[in-house]
């Protein structure tokens, strides 16, 4: 939402109070319940589509091996240690999950991607996001504090902040102050930590599968339609077989349906269930935040990144 030519609040955020606040006001009539989780599902599942035509992986062919593998293993040691956290603060194994994936992936589009595959519920999708966008934004006023602190040079802030920041305009906020080297290292980082969704979310969706069925997996869970079509969409635009004059509309549409179903979930939320949860959310999120700040300074270390 922009307020005097500033970004102060993301529109998903924005989307999902002016729906709680609805909800929370209103008594809505039952007509609109099956509009409301068309929005909060089928909607959300053709965003996640859509949302891989923005993915490409010619942005790992930039970056060293070393690099990459590096990434792979902080995304995973982020998702373990943020999962614990919460579990160990009395998060549901929902909640602990999604805070995670926003956490250690790519903030609001992996919570997105994530919930439907996980079937999570509307308070726990709303709690997540509420939350990870609010220390994304203290991240972004943080990092350049961090990077006069630890004495990081120009490509070392860009790894660090590639590695910490929720979205990429956070890293390109994050990094300005910096010069461009930072800006240019720190969002090849982040694209690369974002390739990291795909197989994430294909983990969940095995997982997932596997306590839905008794005796075998269950393909449907395990690959559901809006994750193969996730997966052929990267896969498109990794082989340039996307004309460049659809991206923009296909990412437009992305955003639009990402904020009208979380605009449908902030109706579908009770607020009462979120307040009680919220301070949890909140030192999950912290924590799970310092601690992936830790695992980039260590990658650094360890890669000898001048």
């Amino acid at each position: 939402m922009m307020i005097f030519g500033l970004h102060w609040i993301e529109s998903l955020v924005f989307a999902i109070l002016v729906g709680i606040a609805v909800r929370s006001s209103v008594r809505l009539p039952q007509s609109f319940i099956p509009g409301i989780q068309f929005a909060a599902k089928t909607l959300l599942e053709i965003a996640v589509v859509l949302l891989g035509a923005s993915l490409s992986v010619a942005a790992v062919r930039q970056a060293g091996l070393p690099l990459v593998g590096g990434i792979a293993i902080l995304v995973a040691l982020s998702l373990a240690g943020s999962f614990l956290i919460g579990r160990l603060l009395g998060l549901s194994a929902s909640l602990a999950t999604l805070v995670a994936c926003g956490n250690s992936i790519c903030g609001n589009s992996a919570i997105v991607a994530a919930a439907p595959v996980i079937g999570a519920k509307p308070d726990d999708i709303a709690a997540s996001i509420a939350f990870t966008a609010l220390l994304g934004v203290a991240a972004v006023l943080t990092l350049p504090v961090l990077h006069v602190l630890f004495g990081l040079t120009a490509v070392q802030y860009g790894v660090f902040a590639g590695l910490t920041a929720y979205a990429v305009p956070q890293v390109l906020a994050a990094t300005v102050s910096a010069g461009a080297v930072s800006t240019q290292v720190g969002t090849l980082v982040k694209l690369i930590r974002v390739m990291m969704l795909g197989p994430v979310i294909l983990l969940l969706g095995a997982v997932h599968g596997r306590r839905l069925g008794d005796s075998a997996v269950n393909l449907r869970h395990i690959l559901p339609w809006f994750i193969i079509g996730f997966a052929a969409m990267a896969a498109l635009r990794s082989l340039d077989a996307i004309p460049a004059t659809l991206l923009s509309g296909m990412s437009a549409a992305s955003t639009a349906f990402t904020v009208t179903a979380m605009a449908a979930l902030g109706l579908s939320v009770d607020i009462r269930s979120s307040a009680q949860t919220g301070s949890r959310v909140l030192a999950v999120a912290a924590l799970s935040l310092l601690a992936l700040a830790a695992l980039g300074l260590c990658l650094i270390g360890l890669l000898k990144v001048a």
